[in-house]
């Protein structure tokens, strides 16, 4: 069972990174495995033009979506309930979890086979359910992996992306009973599904996340490779479904320009190998599927960025994790570093609405701000503008009259807010900004010469060359 996550305080970051960056191993494996989900996705998308209106209009249907919010989770509630699906709101992770738990309880459960979620990741629930006397086995093969060594993940679609075959060979055979060790991919595989496939049998409930909820017809989507999603929603008496309340559209029609882009951002696939459209609990005559149906739709701070007309957008997120593979820091220092369920640039403007900013107010200065994130995002959330706002609420309270972020103003220092002061009176004042440049042209003596310091290790300016064609009417001259 991987330990409940305790996001260390702020400071403790640059110790993380720091200790990522120096391990070459970790670097060498992320790196190696960015190239590759980079190629995939670019050999995905030959045609920019193409890929610019695809991108426009899954925007266009997100923000859509977003401004309809609270009408579209009222009609999903409906069309839910009257397909016999019971739907459960939850402002915070601990009512989630006690809504799961409930649920649990009434039905005798001792095991729970998950799907793949990072919503339950983010709300700790395999944790409130080891509390409860019960177990939550993850069944997606990255998840299991890293749950079997006690650690979260470190990308929020390839969970296990920083571990090589030959520790998770070496991890199978010290925690799976009878396992053998092979760094042989196709037989961990197996020894994986041997396993899981007993808990598919045995298990009271199962429980999935949720892509897309169409508000429409009351359509729960699905997306997967490994036919885990589909044991989990289909063999267990009790699905549970659990998603952020942002996750609905309107239509069906709007799924299928959202799923394209998501899978080749995602993994640089065409198509997912299964996508499953869940409407409701199993029906006199039909031979599988689950008798009892629920969904639990989270808050935990997304009404806070919804309230606010810039940081709505980063509800548009559809979780292809594109902006983790092409960002030069996660690249560098993986998700673990950043301390958070959510990492890289995604995690960056989500985790202070669910955390607050006094935990998380470092993770928006985790970027170059190179404009990678936003390039490649395919619903086009402006990442990089997000970041820049984030930081800024770090910085200072809220201003009279505004509703204040969570932890707003936790970054604020008196010295910063004196130096920018006395930057602002200098250049909005002519006379003060004249008396500085008599002064500085004085004094100037005063400053490092050119060679030292920082300065030591910098390449000087070199002239710049002459063209071919100047070269050659220079010869033609002499």
């Amino acid at each position: 069972m991987n330990a409940p996550l305790q996001f260390v305080p702020a400071s403790a970051f640059k110790q993380r990174a720091a200790a990522a960056v120096a391990d070459a191993h970790l670097r060498s494996s992320f790196r190696n495995a960015m190239d590759f989900l980079i190629a995939r996705r670019a050999a995905q998308f030959p045609d920019a033009p193409a890929l610019e209106r695809q991108r426009a209009f899954a925007e266009h249907i997100r923000k859509y979506s977003l401004a309809r919010l609270p009408d579209l989770l009222e009609q999903l509630e409906r069309k839910l309930t009257d397909n016999g699906v019971s739907v459960h709101w939850a402002e915070t992770p601990e009512e989630a979890n006690r809504i799961i738990i409930d649920i649990a309880r009434r039905h005798s459960t001792r095991l729970m086979v998950k799907g793949k979620s990072m919503v339950s990741e983010e709300i700790e629930l395999n944790h409130a359910m080891a509390d409860a006397g019960m177990e939550a086995l993850e069944s997606d093969m990255g998840e299991y992996i890293v749950q079997l060594d006690g650690e979260k993940p470190s990308h929020i679609i390839m969970p296990a992306i920083h571990k090589t075959k030959q520790q998770i060979a070496r991890l199978f055979a010290e925690k799976v009973p009878g396992a053998a060790y092979t760094d042989s991919v196709d037989e961990l595989i197996g020894i994986g599904r041997a396993v899981l496939r007993e808990k598919f049998m045995t298990a009271e409930i199962g429980l999935s996340g949720v892509n897309f909820a169409v508000a429409e017809t009351g359509t729960l989507c699905l997306v997967e490779n490994e036919g885990n999603g589909r044991m989990c929603t289909t063999v267990p008496d009790v699905h549970i479904a659990i998603t952020g309340i942002e996750k609905v559209v309107e239509k069906l029609e709007h799924v299928p320009p959202l799923l394209a882009l998501l899978t080749r951002s995602a993994t640089g696939q065409a198509i997912t190998t299964y996508f499953n459209m869940i409407s409701g609990p199993r029906k006199p005559g039909e031979k599988d599927g689950p008798r009892e149906l629920h969904l639990v739709l989270v808050d935990n701070g997304r009404t806070q960025a919804y309230g606010d007309e810039q940081l709505r957008s980063t509800l548009q997120c559809i979780r292809c994790g594109a902006c983790m593979n092409h960002c030069p820091v996660y690249t560098r220092i993986g998700g673990h570093a950043y301390g958070s369920t959510y990492p890289g640039p995604i995690g960056a403007i989500v985790s202070p609405h669910m955390l607050g900013l006094a935990a998380t107010h470092v993770l928006p200065t985790a970027s170059s701000l190179c404009g990678a994130c936003g390039e490649v995002c395919p619903v086009r959330i402006p990442i990089p503008d997000l970041l820049i706002r984030l930081r800024g609420e770090a910085q200072h309270a809220a201003r009279p009259g505004e509703k204040p972020m969570l932890g707003q103003g936790a970054a604020q220092s008196r010295l910063i807010d004196i130096i920018w002061a006395g930057w602002a009176a200098l250049y909005t004042r002519p006379a003060l900004y004249r008396a500085f440049g008599w002064l500085a042209t004085r004094f100037r003596a005063l400053t490092p010469p050119m060679q030292s310091g920082w300065t030591a290790s910098r390449t000087p300016l070199q002239p710049a060359r002459r063209t071919l064609h100047e070269q050659m009417a220079a010869r033609k001259r002499s």
